[in-house]
């Protein structure tokens, strides 16, 4: 296994996820617990020493059955974490309600590390107003050992994590982002890793597969990626992509199965960075892969002046790309639209055709709004 130094301790550069464990009969809420439990043996054997929750994960039955099955090993020999979860708005102004019953769902007397859940334009601003204090008493926390570590993760975009940053930076150890060498251009990735860079705040990855869109690839691209590396199974390309990025430490996969766990402790029992070419073919990959799911939209926001309704059709267009590329899985689509006026929401297009005539890109925009519209059930 291959540790990562963090403030003179050593982490695996894998971590464990919680939020895909194996369940009884396809019900989220009914977790596996035998066979996590040999999914957690078999991690602490291997070396893998970090273990991932939350609050909501697997309807709030995760915290309890990882923090039960941790009971087994010395407290001593993993590092846990977990979050606040401010995906939910009701939940601002119960955090230490929540933070209590998270400590004794889990079973342990502290957190090593603890974050603001899903920073998104959706709660920064309830997670920047001091009426709530989540900030105040979390460092509280932090003074009391209760948490070891404080960090945030973040969907939301950079002008989004800057705000959080600007006003909560200089006491954040870490940020968890999702990062892939799909999301590196999609989703600018990328510039969120110069942002964190910027801070000199370390890295922790989550979806390194996309939630498993990674794990397989066409026959093309597959034989692509073979000629270059004919020993390298597919998803261990994503993990070797992160491990060509000096900024992270800990890489978290959400793993569902045995198979899985051995074949990423498999992967991480040596550092394979890219090299050049190997970097430019897997992310052409993903341009291609981008480009037949997605509207080329550049963000000139010719479009927006001539709206009559004022829509910020960049915004909305971008939302639409990550819920067709997302499909049946996206929720940072509905969380970002949760931030947008009732009057500026994509069923809001009266189908002018106004923006389409001065948009460089030539993008039927009333029709993809409409069927972002339809997909959001609206």
């Amino acid at each position: 296994m291959i540790y990562n130094d963090f403030q003179g301790i050593k982490l695996s550069a894998l971590g464990m996820g919680n939020m895909r464990l194996p369940v009884l009969d396809g019900d989220d809420s009914r977790i596996d617990k035998e066979a996590a439990k040999e999914m957690i043996r078999y991690c602490m054997d291997a070396g893998i020493n970090y273990y991932d929750t939350a609050y909501g994960y697997h309807g709030g039955q995760s915290e309890l059955v990882v923090g039960e099955l941790l009971q087994d090993y010395d407290r001593e020999s993993f590092y846990l974490a977990s979050k606040f979860p401010g995906y939910d708005l009701s939940n601002m102004p119960k955090v230490k309600e929540i933070f209590e019953e998270q400590l004794k769902k889990c079973r342990v007397e502290y957190f090593d590390f603890y974050l603001f859940h899903n920073v998104c334009e959706m709660n920064i601003n309830q997670y920047l107003d001091p009426r709530y204090g989540i900030y105040e008493y979390l460092m509280e926390q932090k003074k009391n050992g209760r948490i070891k570590h404080l960090g945030f993760s973040a969907h939301g975009d950079i002008a989004c994590m800057t705000r959080f940053l600007d006003a909560y930076g200089k006491d954040m150890e870490f940020c968890q982002i999702e990062l892939n060498y799909f999301d590196y251009r999609f989703q600018d990735a990328k510039g969120k890793v110069e942002l964190l860079k910027k801070w000199n705040i370390p890295i922790w990855v989550m979806e390194p597969v996309r939630g498993g869109q990674l794990a397989t690839l066409s026959d093309e691209n597959t034989a692509k990626l073979k000629a270059l590396r004919p020993d390298e199974e597919v998803p261990a390309w994503a993990f070797r992509f992160l491990q060509s990025i000096p900024e992270v430490t800990v890489t978290l996969s959400g793993m569902s199965n045995m198979d899985q766990v051995k074949a990423n402790i498999g992967t991480y029992e040596s550092s394979k960075p890219l090299n050049e070419e190997e970097m430019s073919v897997i992310l052409g990959i993903a341009d291609e892969m981008i480009d037949k799911t997605t509207v080329p939209c550049t963000g000139c926001h010719y479009c927006v002046s001539h709206c009559p309704m004022g829509l910020d059709i960049p915004f909305l267009l971008k939302l639409y790309n990550e819920a067709m590329v997302a499909g049946a899985g996206d929720f940072i689509a509905p969380m970002a639209l949760a931030s947008v006026a009732p009057d500026k929401q994509p069923e809001c297009c009266v189908s002018c055709h106004s923006c389409e005539k001065v948009c460089p890109q030539t993008i039927h925009i009333p029709e993809h709004l409409s069927k972002f519209a339809e997909k959001m059930g609206r």
